[in-house]
């Protein structure tokens, strides 16, 4: 039976791999890599220098395959649909890697940002793959220390403040309103800086950018005088980079809404 390791590398320093997922690397004959083009083929390389720095010795094989365009125009009740294509068409391609790529008696690996259990689609998909019956395999999940973990450590900070709750959500659902009964917000995938609607209020921000990465960007402070600076550092880095992923925490004082 073929057998699957789901890892998670943390958000991009080598030194963030648990003992556990360093154990997962030093079993794994092939590693499965997505390629999201040019553009982002700095993540790329960030995953093979992890295999360099924790298994020196080589052994493996890497195996590289194009990620499936996702239709990011779609908004609305288009939004659902276009992201369960593109989990279908990422199905059909980790279905061939893993039939045609992994022998019968080898170990597999995808290597996941972050944590596979926050806003990743891995394991979903493997799922996928299973109830189609055109190949089998098992699988186990290795948890990493996530954007969220990086972030707040960063900012020598908590994620939730003393008999509070916290929400983690997306830029999109921030952009409808701050969630209700709740005044620590993280927020995930803001393509669109949704921050800046609550520049008005008296909500502290703490946000970062490639996040446990050479190219780390970190800043915080009230909204209203963080957000411009957020947003010309955001707009600097993309045109540099040609790509962007970064987190933040919105903290507000409780009862102000």
């Amino acid at each position: 039976m073929r057998e699957i390791h789901v890892i998670g590398i943390g958000a991009g320093d080598p030194e963030q791999l648990t003992l556990q997922a360093v154990r997962a690397l030093r079993s794994t004959d092939v590693f499965f890599l997505l390629d999201k083009g040019e553009v982002k083929s700095d993540l790329t390389q960030v995953r093979l220098d992890m295999l360099e720095a924790h298994i020196p010795e080589g052994g493996y094989r890497v195996v590289e395959a194009r990620d499936p365009e996702r239709d990011r125009r779609a908004g609305g009740a288009a939004y659902s649909p276009a992201v369960g294509d593109w989990r279908s068409a990422r199905a059909g391609i980790y279905e061939r890697l893993i039939a045609e790529e992994l022998g019968e008696d080898e170990r597999g690996a995808f290597l996941v940002w972050g944590d596979p259990a926050l806003y990743d689609s891995t394991l979903g998909i493997l799922e996928e793959v299973l109830a189609r019956g055109e190949v089998t395999f098992t699988y186990d999940v290795v948890p990493g220390i996530s954007s969220v973990s990086a972030l707040v450590a960063r900012h020598r900070t908590g994620l939730n403040r003393v008999a509070r709750p916290v929400q983690i959500t997306t830029g999109r659902r921030l952009a409808e309103g701050f969630p209700e009964g709740v005044d620590d917000v993280v927020v995930m995938l803001d393509a669109h800086q949704a921050f800046r609607r609550y520049a008005d209020q008296d909500i502290d921000i703490y946000w970062g950018a490639y996040l446990g990465t050479p190219d780390e960007i970190l800043d915080s402070g009230p909204i209203a005088e963080a957000a411009p600076r957020i947003e010309r550092l955001r707009a600097e880095a993309r045109e540099r980079k040609g790509w962007i992923m970064d987190t933040y925490l919105l903290r507000r004082k409780p009862g102000e809404h």
